[in-house]
Formats: structure tokens, C-alpha cells, sequence
């Protein structure tokens, strides 16, 4: 059984969508606890509804990574919670080699975009200023790159004449609320080999 800690930055959505399918049965794996650079993220509160563990941790002095001192203390949380398993669910941080090593092959990323298209910061604008037709979600592994781990999972939306950025995000939320439960039960199963 996949014993998750899942990582974020904001509102949780994709936790919750993991949440709710290990609730319905449909994801063989329990969240062992939630993590957050942030002390408002919402996903932490996600987590305190249904009584999963809900850490912050402080990533100071590093804006942009997970690393140092802020690594090792996350490392040593996820061993005190009996963790074998990380989803990054937006967390907007990269993770370096502690993470990176203690985890091969065991940590997974939802990434708004049909990668390796559009990979990093801003994917969705970055579509839809291009003028693509479709978009949509990855799964992949996490590597020591930005969004260049083996793809998992995908699923695929339109990108109509009138869609806005707002209106292209709520469609291509609701197809990351499939892809990323998905992703994790087929890795729970054994159908996607561990990279």
C-alpha cells in the first residue's frame, strides 16, 4: 500500500481529489500527512478535516527550493510518519537531491500541461497565449529536472475561441482530479514500474 505524504503550496484541490478517491474506494493508499511551505495554504486545513497530520515547514533562506537544513527536517518528518510514497500536489518548490535520493523512483508531480510542452512556471498561460487547440495534465516522476521525469498519466482538454485563462483552469482542474488518483492507483497496483 502506497503511504503517502502529499505536498502543496495552496488551495489542495488534487489533495482533496486524492482524499476523496481513497474515501471511495477507488485508491488503494493512505495519506500519511499533508505538508505545506505555507502556513495559510489551504491544503493543510484540507487535511485537519479529515484528521490527517497537516505540517508546515519553513523553507527559509530559499525562496524557490526545498533544501538545507528545511530538507532534512522534512526528511525526518516523513520518517517519523512512516512514509514511503510523495505526491506534489502545487508545490511550487523545486526539491533537490536529499529529497530527490531518499525518494527515487517513489515521488510523483501533477503539472498543468501536456508535457513535455510547456514545462515550469505559468504552463496554462504559456498555452493558451501560443494558441494551441488542446492542453491539458501530466503525471510524471519527479527527477532532478523541472517537469522531465517519465510520464505516467495524461488527459487531455479543448481550448475553445472564448476560452478565458479562469475558464480554461476550471476545465483542466477537473481533468487533474481523475489523472492524479489514477496515476496513483495504477503505481498501488504495480502497472506503472517505479522509475
Amino acid at each position: 500500500m502506497l503511504k503517502l505524504a502529499i505536498f502543496g503550496s495552496g488551495s489542495g484541490t488534487n489533495c482533496q481529489a486524492i482524499i476523496d478517491a481513497i474515501d471511495a474506494g477507488t485508491l488503494d493508499a493512505e495519506i500519511k500527512c499533508v505538508l505545506a511551505d505555507s502556513e495559510d495554504a489551504y491544503i493543510l486545513e484540507r487535511a485537519r478535516k479529515h484528521n490527517i497530520p497537516a505540517i508546515y515547514f519553513d523553507c527559509a533562506p530559499f525562496k524557490t527550493k526545498l533544501d538545507g537544513e528545511a530538507e532534512q527536517s522534512v526528511l525526518k518528518i516523513l520518517e517519523e510518519h512512516d512514509v514511503n510514497f510523495i505526491a506534489l500536489a502545487g508545490f511550487m518548490r523545486i526539491v533537490k537531491d536529499g529529497l530527490l535520493n531518499t525518494f527515487a523512483g517513489r515521488m510523483i508531480n501533477i503539472h498543468p500541461s501536456l508535457l513535455p510542452s510547456f514545462p515550469g512556471l505559468d504552463s496554462s498561460k504559456q498555452a493558451l497565449d501560443y494558441g494551441v487547440k488542446f492542453t491539458g495534465c501530466t503525471v510524471h516522476f519527479v527527477d532532478a529536472g523541472v517537469d522531465t521525469g517519465t510520464i505516467i498519466n495524461q488527459r487531455c482538454i479543448a481550448i475553445e475561441e472564448d476560452d478565458t485563462l479562469e475558464t480554461m483552469m476550471k476545465k483542466l482542474h477537473a481533468q487533474e482530479h481523475i489523472a492524479y488518483p489514477e496515476a496513483l492507483q495504477w503505481i498501488a497496483e504495480g502497472r506503472v514500474a517505479l522509475k
